[in-house]
């Protein structure tokens, strides 16, 4: 990854240098990335979710495109819709959730970038879950018990 930003328009619906990735059925395409932040895109259909989990060392934001997302931020659950702006500190349980009957696309990003854009490219396709708890927190992503989501 590189120390410094690359300038330039990544287009919509695309990831840069055409990359997109399968996350448990969630399209994510990679937007922007360097050293001090990665942004993505992730368009999730009704039903599909990222469990609670922590990033001990990045902050993240969500900016909702379309559509709504459902989120447990904190131990609170809070709806952000398309226009909205999530902030969710370094270290702070936090998942989101398409609970909606319609997709929703969202613009994400982290900073700093840490390892989340080369745990995405593991992440890819996989489906056994328990290899994907192992991943992320390989990566510096620390997944919470299944009873955090509810």
């Amino acid at each position: 990854m590189s120390k410094y930003l690359d300038g330039g328009i990544t287009r919509n619906g695309e990831g840069e240098g055409g990359t997109a990735w399968n996350i448990l059925g969630q399209r994510y395409f990679p937007k922007a990335s360097c050293a001090s932040t990665f942004a993505f895109e992730t368009n999730s259909d009704p039903g599909q979710h990222v469990p609670v989990h922590i990033h001990p060392h990045q902050d993240e934001f969500i900016l909702v495109q379309e559509g709504e997302l459902q989120l447990k931020l904190d131990g609170v659950w809070q709806t952000a819709r398309a226009g909205d702006l999530v902030r969710m500190p370094r270290g702070v349980p936090h998942g989101y959730f398409n609970k909606s009957d319609k997709p929703c696309r969202a613009l994400f990003w982290v900073s700093p970038a840490g390892r989340l854009r080369e745990l995405f490219e593991t992440l890819h396709d996989m489906t056994d879950i328990p290899a994907i708890v192992a991943a992320s927190k390989a990566h510096d992503v620390d997944f919470l018990p299944p009873e955090a989501n509810e």
